[in-house]
C-alpha cells in the first residue's frame, strides 16, 4: 500500500512541473519555433527535461500504487507518457518538433488537469 500524504506530495510537485510547460510554450506558434532561434531550442530543452522528470515520476506513481491510480483516469495515455519519457531519455538529440509541439498544444493540459482531480481524490482513497 502507498502513503497517501507522500502521493499527494509527489502529484504536487509533478503538477508544479506539468504547470511550468504551458508558459515555456506561451511563445511558440509552429513547430519550427522550437528549431529556429537559440531561443527555441532552450525551450524545448527545458520543456524535455520535464517530460523526462514527469515521465519517470508517472511510472514511479504507477508502481507505488499498483497501477490503480492511474487506471481511474483512461482518458489519458499513460503508457504514451510513460513512453515519451524514454524517447527523449534515451534519444534525446532525436527530438521531433512536431510531436513535441502537439504533446504541448494537446496533451498537457489534459495531463494537468488529469494531475488536479488525482490530488482532490487521494484523501478520499485513503480513509
Amino acid at each position: 500500500m502507498y502513503d497517501p500524504e507522500l502521493l499527494v506530495e509527489k502529484l504536487q510537485t509533478l503538477l508544479e512541473a506539468l504547470e511550468r510547460i504551458p508558459r515555456r510554450f506561451a511563445d511558440i506558434a509552429s513547430p519550427g519555433d522550437f528549431t529556429s532561434s537559440d531561443r527555441g531550442i532552450d525551450r524545448m530543452d527545458a520543456i524535455c527535461m520535464i517530460l523526462i522528470a514527469a515521465g519517470e515520476e508517472i511510472k514511479n506513481i504507477d508502481q507505488k500504487t499498483e497501477g490503480k491510480l492511474l487506471s481511474r483516469y483512461p482518458d489519458i495515455k499513460w503508457r504514451g507518457v510513460m513512453g515519451v519519457r524514454d524517447v527523449l531519455a534515451h534519444g534525446y538529440f532525436q527530438v521531433n518538433a512536431d510531436q513535441l509541439f502537439n504533446i504541448c498544444q494537446n496533451d498537457i493540459p489534459t495531463l494537468i488537469g488529469a494531475i488536479k482531480s488525482m490530488i482532490k481524490e487521494v484523501p478520499r482513497d485513503s480513509t
